[in-house]
């Protein structure tokens, strides 16, 4: 298959254009810069020079592809409401090119109170991501014009040895700055995890395997409490474990505040996935944060 994937260079896609090859399949990574187009060319995937406000490189590289994998996503906290609308518009116009080929595109796991989220949960996310739900919807509905369409839903923490920008590397990054490890209220609040590597995996099962509107999640720790993150993290550090109010940590103290874990369970009895790389405590202790 000849698919085409925005975020090639990104964190996902640079373990997921490397699998996709080994599995015999011909790739086109979107690049924005040199830079990104030099790291996807070093898998040995082919190279689309653009971004996702580039509608027309975009509309050419679905037309050109038996399937697309959209992974890419601005993630400026700052500029959300942005983001959000570039990535709209990127769905849209790959989107309308796909009649009766497939769409694979990543989105995140959604909140529910009480339990785990599960894969028959509607796309529901908090505060300034909202806008991501109605995007998820928009992929779906793909399927009634013969895509072959599926969400991969994501976790809060996507880990692994050379994660630069994810949340967990955010937080130890906070904490550097503050002087603690931090987390919100009690810290019982629980974040739902997956390695890059399992993720990846994931994506690749759903493009060969999904069938049209299937919902999956990719998650390997359905729920890890914030505050044995912070103490995983403070130990590496060197900082003590500390509470804190959700208002001192800005943007992602709301994050860090809000119980939200997710299940893979119908996942793994659709596609015979299963996590088998380290947790996100495990790969904490290993320092690959720290």
């Amino acid at each position: 298959m000849r698919v085409f994937v925005t975020g090639a260079s990104g964190w996902i896609g640079r373990a997921l254009v490397p699998e996709l090859l080994d599995a015999g399949h011909e790739v086109v990574g979107l690049a924005r810069s040199a830079e990104s187009a030099a790291a996807v060319t070093a898998t040995g995937a082919a190279v689309l020079r653009g971004d996702l406000t580039d509608l027309d490189v975009l509309k050419a590289g679905a037309e050109g592809a038996d399937g697309v994998v959209h992974l890419a996503f601005g993630h400026d906290f700052g500029r959300m409401d942005e983001a959000i609308r570039v990535d709209a518009a990127a769905v849209g116009a790959m989107s309308a090119v796909l009649d009766g080929k497939t769409f694979v595109a990543a989105s995140g796991t959604p909140v529910v109170s009480g339990r785990p989220a599960t894969e028959r949960d509607d796309s529901v996310f908090p505060g300034p991501v909202a806008g991501r739900g109605d995007i998820a919807r928009s992929v779906l509905a793909t399927a009634d014009r013969g895509v072959r369409a599926s969400l991969v839903r994501l976790p809060r923490s996507v880990h692994g040895e050379g994660d630069a920008h994810g949340l967990v590397t955010r937080l130890v990054a906070l904490g550097r700055e503050k002087g603690i490890a931090a987390y919100v209220g009690d810290g019982t609040q629980r974040w739902p995890a997956v390695h890059v590597v399992d993720a990846a995996h994931l994506f690749r099962l759903a493009l060969e395997q999904a069938p049209a509107g299937a919902v999956l999640h990719a998650v390997g720790d359905e729920g890890v409490r914030i505050r044995d993150i912070a103490e995983v993290a403070g130990r590496r550090l060197g900082l003590p474990a500390t509470s804190v109010t959700a208002e001192e940590l800005g943007f992602l103290g709301g994050l860090l505040a809000i119980d939200q874990p997710a299940s893979s369970e119908l996942t793994q009895e659709l596609l015979g996935w299963r996590p088998t790389q380290p947790g996100l405590l495990d790969d904490l202790e290993k320092g690959y944060y720290g």
